[in-house]
């Protein structure tokens, strides 16, 4: 084996905290080499990046060769090998080609994995990164059912793009969306679901790089444990996500439930138990048996079993903290992710971490809590990387401004969605009041009040408020005064609290 390269800082992950982080360390130190270890053979890369407010961003996020992520920045070198283990005594990472490097700061961004419902099924797919979302596609194309199990922002996005397709939709809530918005929100949202959806530009507005070789012709089994940084915020696009037949959207929701058991065709024939059609009615009448086969059956908690041609399991991520934990004592939080303090330090000297792998473990600020969203891996490994350069340089930092409110923007359904703060109330006890304005088809305003002060808001739709209710959620100004015309739609809420 070679003798260990050395190099002063090294990030692991090349998504989009990994990346950040990788590219504000090599602007900070333009002499020094920053080593970038990935597993994966593309990077994901910030593009159009726009500051809408003070705390609310819009971003692309583009894959590229690690090659272009080179030639931007001369002295980041990429090492295209998955981290086989951590020696934190050492300073050292070993990686899955057998090579050694020495750090002097490491900062961990390796993401994290797709919680599947069941490990091993060739029917059940995750979907994370590219190379799962294509493998997605090619299923799709020849399927006439698949099963959707989840109600994150990947399930939310995925169940309104599939057309030609019969979708069950699987969530363990009583309402789709959980955690962005509530029961009415998602009721706003559900017409969408039915109605012929917009005809969209043919053209992509990014370039695509996929990696080559890797195409599986056989239904394989997703391997979770090769890991893609996460997809991007309109990761669909590009995709072409139609089903093998003629229709726009058919979807079903069983709400309240979770499953069960997952059977195959000849495991679900000795059971000798009915499946049932796809609903034809809303109305609560008895479900019709199913005649036709499939590949596999889902058996609900709620007693119902489906056959479709695959699953797809949107059930949330787990911390991908595996490779790191052997030998080193790290201090995890109640999500299995490594915690980290005000400045992004972990446990253990010298080793930060950012993005998805990590656990925020300072006291948040009352209007802020961690969710694993592009924007906050963005944020994170650009302070992680600012708070290297400070302990590096021996210079003081303050917390970023990110971290003061909870702020996302992004699209569902077709429609713009912005939430601010404690956009759920959560946490906030019983003594919160919401109110709400709505507009059918057109625009959704929620906002959660404590004390006469603004905590949080859940815009959905063109409704121009994000700026002013950001303000007013900062300066925490008591608005008991203004009552319901607050949301007044005939008061122009944006001059008045200018």
């Amino acid at each position: 084996m070679a003798a260990a390269a050395r190099c002063r800082f090294v990030v692991v992950g090349g998504g989009i905290a990994g990346v950040t982080c990788a590219e504000q360390l090599a602007a900070e130190f333009t002499s020094e080499d920053i080593l970038l270890v990935t597993a994966a053979p593309v990077i994901k890369a910030v593009t159009n990046f726009k500051q809408i407010s003070r705390t609310l961003e819009e971003f692309d996020v583009e894959e590229q060769p690690s090659t272009m992520l080179e030639k931007r920045y001369p002295n980041i070198k990429v090492v295209e090998s998955a981290v086989k283990r951590l020696k934190n005594e050492e300073h050292k990472i070993v990686t899955d080609d057998g090579n050694e490097y020495i750090y002097e700061k490491l900062c961990l961004c390796a993401g994290a994995k797709p919680k599947l419902i069941i490990e091993g099924n060739p029917y059940v797919l995750g979907i994370r990164d590219t190379d799962s979302a294509q493998e997605f596609q090619k299923h799709l194309a020849n399927a006439k059912r698949l099963t959707v199990v989840g109600n994150g922002g990947i399930a939310l996005e995925l169940v309104y793009e599939i057309e030609g397709c019969e979708v069950i939709w699987a969530i363990k809530d009583k309402a789709i969306g959980n955690t962005f918005f509530d029961a009415g929100a998602a009721e706003f949202l559900i017409p969408k679901l039915t109605a012929e959806k917009p005809e969209t530009a043919i053209a992509c507005k990014r370039t695509k790089y996929t990696t080559e070789g890797n195409e599986k012709e056989e239904m394989g089994v997703a391997d979770t444990a090769k890991l893609g940084s996460a997809l991007g915020p309109d990761w669909h696009e590009g995709l072409h996500l139609k089903g093998a037949k003629e229709f726009s959207h058919k979807v079903h929701i069983e709400t309240l439930c979770e499953v069960k058991k997952i059977y195959l065709q000849e495991g679900f024939k000795e059971l000798e138990q009915v499946s049932l059609a796809f609903p034809k009615h809303k109305q609560k009448e008895k479900s019709q048996p199913d005649e036709e086969l499939w590949p596999v059956y889902v058996e609900l908690t709620n007693g119902k079993i489906y056959g479709c041609d695959f699953i797809v399991s949107a059930t949330g991520v787990v911390p991908n903290v595996k490779p790191f934990l052997d030998g080193n004592n790290f201090a995890l939080g109640e999500d299995g992710g490594i915690k980290v303090d005000k400045h992004m330090q972990t446990s253990l000297l010298n080793i930060y971490a950012a993005g998805d792998i990590c656990t925020a473990s300072w006291e948040p600020s009352p209007v802020w809590q961690q969710m694993r969203l592009w924007t906050q891996a963005r944020q994170m490994g650009w302070y992680a990387a600012k708070c290297i350069a400070a302990d590096t340089l021996k210079q003081p930092i303050d917390m970023d401004f990110s971290f003061e409110l909870f702020a996302h923007v992004t699209k569902f359904f077709n429609y713009k969605v912005v939430v601010l703060g404690k956009y759920n109330a959560q946490g906030l006890g019983l003594d919160c009041e919401l109110m709400l304005r709505c507009t059918k088809g057109h625009e959704y305003v929620k906002v959660v009040m404590q004390n006469g002060r603004m905590m949080g808001a859940v815009l959905i739709g063109e409704t121009n408020l994000e700026e002013t209710f950001e303000n007013l959620i900062l300066n925490q100004m008591d608005l008991s005064a203004y009552g319901e015309d607050l949301l007044n739609p005939d008061i122009d809420i944006e001059d008045y609290f200018d």
